[in-house]
C-alpha cells in the first residue's frame, strides 16, 4: 500500500462573518475588528492496494508416478462417502440409512470378543507378552483355515499366508506379478483390482468412450449370460481376477463353469485370482472355494477374509492360499515370491486379530458366526422382495448379501443420486465397478433390521 499526500487550497476565513466571533448581546468596551487566520495545509494519505506477490510453493525435482495420474476420480467407495457427508450438511435433520459400503453393522459374538479380550489383557503379563511373530501368520490359524475351509482338497498349512485384509493381500500379489503382466477382470466387479492394475502400471490410458482402461481384458457378465463370462471371446491374459459369489452382481459360479474356467487358465497358461470372500454367504450347491475343481491348484490363488463373516471390518484379518503346485514359466514357485513380498512389506497381522480368527473357527465360534451370516441373508430376502414387488428386475441376494437392480436406460449415478435426495438412503451405483454395471445400483444387506425395513419402506413410497 502506498502513501499519495495531495494538498487542499487555502483560503482566508474572516472572523466577522462569524457570529460566534462577535456576539452583538455582549457589551464588551472594544472596537470592531475584522481578524485574519490563515489555514493550515492539510495532507490528506490515499489508501492504493499494491499487487501482492503470488507466493510460488516449493517444489522437489521428484516425478509423480504417472500411473496414479492415470486413475479416474477418487475411489469408488470414499466418494460415496463424501456425497453422503455434503448430503447430511444440506439435510441436517435427515435420518440417513446406509446400504451402500459393504460394512457390516452387527455386533462380533461374544465367544469372539472374548478371545479378542483376553489375549489382549495377556500381553499385560510377563508370560503372555509377545511381539512380532511369524509373517505368514501364526500355526493354529492356518491350520484352522486350512481344516475348516479346504479339508479334503489338498491345501495345507504352509500353503496359507494370514493378512490383514483380502483386499490388503490383492496388492500384494500386484506387486508379485509386476507391471509387464496381463490382466482380466470380472465386468462388473469390485474396482480394487482394476485400481491396483492401474497403479502398478499394467494397463493403458483411460479410454472415456467406453469407460473402460487400455491392455485390460473386461470379461462382460450380463443377465443373459447368467453373470459368467462367455470364455470364447476373452483374449488370453496373465491373471484373471474373479470372485464369486460376485461383488457387486450377487451371482455364484457354478462347479461347471468354475470348471470351465480352470481349464481355460490352463489353455492358456494363465494365473487365477479368485476372491472367495462371501463364500459362507452361498445358499446353492455351488463350490465354495476353487480348489473344490480338479487341476485348480496348477493355475489358482485363493484370497478371503474374515471381514463379512465375522464382523471384523475393524478388526481386519484375511488370508491367501497359493497351492505349492502353482509355479512360474520358469518353474519357480509363486509362493515363494508372495512370501518375499509378505516378509519385505507386512509384519504379520496383529496378534489380537489372529486370536479373533482363531475363536471364529472354534465349533461354538464358527455357529456363532453362521447365524450372524443368517441376520443378514434374512435383510437380502426383505430388500430382494422390496424391489421385485415395485416391479424392478433384481438379481443376486440368494447367494451374497448384495442385491444388483437393474433400472433399464438410467445413469447409476442419477439413480444413486435420485434416491439419496429423495429418501435419505445411501446405495452403490452399479458403473462404480466397471462400464458392465451402467444401468443397475447395488444396495447392500448390511444393516440394523430397523433400518432395512425403513429404508425399504422408503423405497417403496419413492417408486411405487
Amino acid at each position: 500500500m502506498s502513501l499519495a499526500p495531495q494538498s487542499i487550497s487555502t483560503s482566508m476565513i474572516s472572523s466577522s462573518s462569524s457570529a460566534f466571533l462577535s456576539p452583538s448581546n455582549l457589551n464588551f468596551n472594544s472596537r470592531r475588528q475584522n481578524a485574519w487566520v490563515q489555514a493550515k495545509r492539510i495532507s490528506v494519505c490515499k489508501c492504493v492496494a499494491a499487487p501482492q506477490e503470488e507466493k510460488i510453493a516449493y517444489k522437489t525435482k521428484v516425478s509423480r508416478n504417472g500411473n496414479l495420474g492415470k486413475l479416474q476420480a477418487g475411489y469408488l467407495f470414499p466418494e460415496i462417502a463424501r456425497r453422503k457427508a455434503a448430503h447430511m450438511l444440506k439435510y441436517p435433520d435427515a435420518e440417513v440409512i446406509s446400504l451402500g459400503i459393504g460394512d457390516t453393522t452387527e455386533p462380533i459374538p461374544e465367544v469372539i470378543t472374548s478371545a479378542l479380550a483376553k489375549r489382549s489383557y495377556a500381553l499385560s503379563t510377563q508370560e503372555g507378552y509377545s511381539g512380532y511373530g511369524a509373517e505368514q501368520g501364526e500355526k493354529p490359524l492356518r491350520a484352522a483355515i486350512a481344516s475348516t475351509f479346504y479339508k479334503d482338497l489338498g491345501i495345507e498349512e504352509g500353503d496359507i499366508f494370514v493378512s490383514d485384509g483380502a483386499k490388503c493381500d490383492i496388492s500384494r500379489l500386484q506387486i508379485v506379478f509386476g507391471s509387464n503382466v496381463t490382466m482380466a477382470v470380472q465386468d462388473p466387479s469390485y474396482p480394487a483390482y482394476v485400481d491396483s492394475s492401474v497403479i502398478m502400471g499394467q494397463t493403458g490410458e483411460f479410454q472415456k468412450d467406453v469407460e473402460k482402461y487400455g491392455k485390460i481384458e473386461y470379461m462382460r457378465c450380463t443377465a443373459e449370460n447368467g453373470f459368467f463370462p462367455d470364455l470364447s471371446t476373452v483374449a488370453r491374459t496373465d491373471i484373471i481376477f474373479f470372485c464369486s459369489p460376485n461383488n457387486p452382481t450377487g451371482a455364484a459360479a457354478t462347479r461347471e463353469q468354475l470348471t470351465r474356467l480352470v481349464q481355460f487358465a490352463k489353455d492358456n497358461g494363465s494365473i487365477i485370482v479368485y476372491d472367495s470372500a462371501y463364500a459362507l454367504y452361498m445358499s446353492d450347491d455351488n463350490p465354495r472355494s476353487i480348489f473344490e475343481i480338479p487341476g485348480a491348484k496348477e493355475v489358482a490363488i485363493e484370497t478371503s477374509s474374515f471381514s463379512k463373516y465375522a464382523g471384523f471390518t475393524g478388526v481386519r484379518l484375511g488370508w491367501t492360499v497359493i497351492p505349492k503346485e502353482l509355479l512360474f514359466s520358469d518353474g519357480f514357485p509363486v509362493a515363494k515370491d508372495f512370501n518375499r513380498i509378505v516378509c519385505t512389506c507386512f509384519n504379520g497381522a496383529s496378534n489380537i486379530s489372529q486370536a479373533g480368527g482363531l475363536a471364529c473357527l472354534s465349533p461354538e465360534g464358527f455357529k456363532a458366526v453362521h447365524e450372524v451370516i443368517g441376520f443378514y441373508k434374512e435383510n437380502t430376502d426383505i430388500i430382494v422382495e422390496t424391489f421385485n414387488s415395485l416391479g424392478f428386475k433384481v438379481y443376486g441376494g440368494k447367494n451374497a448379501p448384495y442385491v444388483w437392480v437393474q433400472f433399464p436406460g438410467r445413469s447409476s449415478w442419477d439413480v444413486f443420486s435420485e434416491i439419496l435426495e429423495k429418501t435419505h438412503v445411501v446405495t452403490t451405483p452399479g458403473s462404480g465397478f466397471g462400464p458392465g454395471g451402467e444401468g443397475f445400483i447395488r444396495v447392500s444387506a448390511f444393516g440394523h433390521r430397523g433400518n432395512v425395513l425403513e429404508a425399504c419402506k422408503r423405497f417403496k413410497h419413492l417408486y411405487k
